[in-house]
């Protein structure tokens, strides 16, 4: 079934609308603001004498931006985390010694998981009976690893520069 523009159009307009929002409310403009909002309604509580209404107003109103908040912040942080997740599912996926087995994992159940942790802490666990810090990882084997990227790169950029330019 074909999606309409329309509906696509206004699923990017709230995915922007979010965004902005999200940020905006982190942010210190938006901070103070509601602080002054809070201290204001603090000082004006002898006006009203402190009455329920008084108190109803600011329990509605920081209800409902609650509310609203969870809501858009959550949708903010599902589109995070799914960038976030196709990163390290790139990254796994072009590592030659990495095991595809992790490339989407956060869709594996828990018990599968644990799996996989306890291969993790094995490998942690041979790690640490190295004697050392340099023995597992060294500054030398940084920039070897560094030189090879190099070096495969210039060989790819020499591959695609002998293939003729596509029309």
């Amino acid at each position: 079934m074909a999606k309409k523009k329309g509906d696509q159009k206004s699923k990017n307009y709230f995915e922007i609308f979010a965004a902005k929002v999200t940020k905006a409310s982190g942010s210190t403009p938006v901070f103070v603001t509601a602080f002054l909002i809070v201290l204001t309604w603090g000082l004006s509580g002898p006006i009203f004498d402190y009455s329920e209404t008084w108190q109803l107003v600011i329990n509605t109103g920081t209800t409902i931006i609650t509310f609203l908040m969870v809501f858009l912040i959550q949708k903010s942080q599902n589109k995070d985390s799914l960038a976030i997740q196709l990163k390290l599912n790139e990254l796994v996926a072009c590592s030659e010694y990495a095991s595809n087995r992790l490339i989407d994992i956060e869709d594996m159940t828990e018990e599968e998981m644990e799996v996989i942790k306890k291969y993790y802490k094995k490998l942690g666990d041979l790690s640490k009976k190295a004697q050392n810090l340099h023995q597992s990882h060294s500054l030398d084997e940084a920039e070897e690893k560094h030189e090879e990227k190099i070096k495969r790169n210039k060989k790819k950029d020499k591959g695609d520069a002998k293939k003729p330019a596509a029309k």
